[in-house]
């Protein structure tokens, strides 16, 4: 059986934890800062995980996580 590959814009974009989760930026920063709220804006630095439908999902993308 040969070997399965990895999605490679889902290696680029996720990443998984040490207890299997999907770790992930958060999203809707991109664009249109000046409609979003302060609290919005500071709320969404960094990463967050995804939640568990959404992270079966992505894990099929990366056999080998």
């Amino acid at each position: 059986m040969p070997k399965m590959k990895t999605k490679s814009g889902v290696k680029k974009r996720f990443s998984l934890t040490a207890n299997g989760k999907v770790k992930c930026g958060q999203a809707g920063k991109r664009h249109g800062m000046v409609k979003r709220t302060r609290e919005f804006i500071r709320s969404a630095r960094g990463t967050t995980t995804l939640c568990e439908p959404d992270a079966r999902i992505i894990r099929k993308f990366m056999p080998y996580g």
